[in-house]
């Protein structure tokens, strides 16, 4: 069997929006070297429009932007029944009560404050992906017993 042949494995797909063009390009560089495929987007309406035509394991999510914040953005998403259940990790410059309250009740599934620790990334949507595979698998599992009627 040669190296083409091998079952190709399905890279996470992961979503970075950020309105700071170096923001962006030290995390695409950082997430790709981990394996994950990465695509960038600098605006909250860039996120959404981009959600519309493609799919995303994961969106890691900036607060801070101009024309539509981050909590406006996951506020659309969770709206949204195509997007409600991508895991978002929000990017946070400043780390205040009032921003993770909000945050959480729009459904965030994680804060991390700026500057990153980059392991701290990694770890974090590791977990997320871990856990939308989870569900994932109950989900199907549910489907399989008739929707757990009973």
């Amino acid at each position: 069997m040669t190296e083409h042949t091998a079952p190709s494995i399905k890279k996470s797909r992961v979503l970075i929006v950020d309105d700071d063009p170096h923001a962006l390009e030290i995390l695409s560089r950082l997430l790709g070297r981990e394996g994950y495929e990465c695509r960038t987007v600098d605006s909250g309406q860039g996120c959404l429009d981009i959600l519309a035509r493609e799919s995303f394991d994961v969106i890691v999510l900036d607060v801070m932007m101009p024309n539509m914040d981050g909590l406006q953005v996951c506020e659309k998403l969770r709206a949204n029944q195509a997007t409600r259940a991508i895991p978002v990790i929000l990017l946070t410059a400043k780390d205040d009560m009032e921003t993770r309250s909000r945050g959480m009740a729009l459904g965030v599934s994680e804060f991390l404050t700026k500057p990153l620790n980059k392991q701290e990334l990694f770890t974090r949507i590791r977990a997320q992906l871990h856990s939308r595979e989870l569900d994932r698998r109950m989900a199907e599992t549910a489907a399989a017993m008739g929707g757990g009627k009973g």
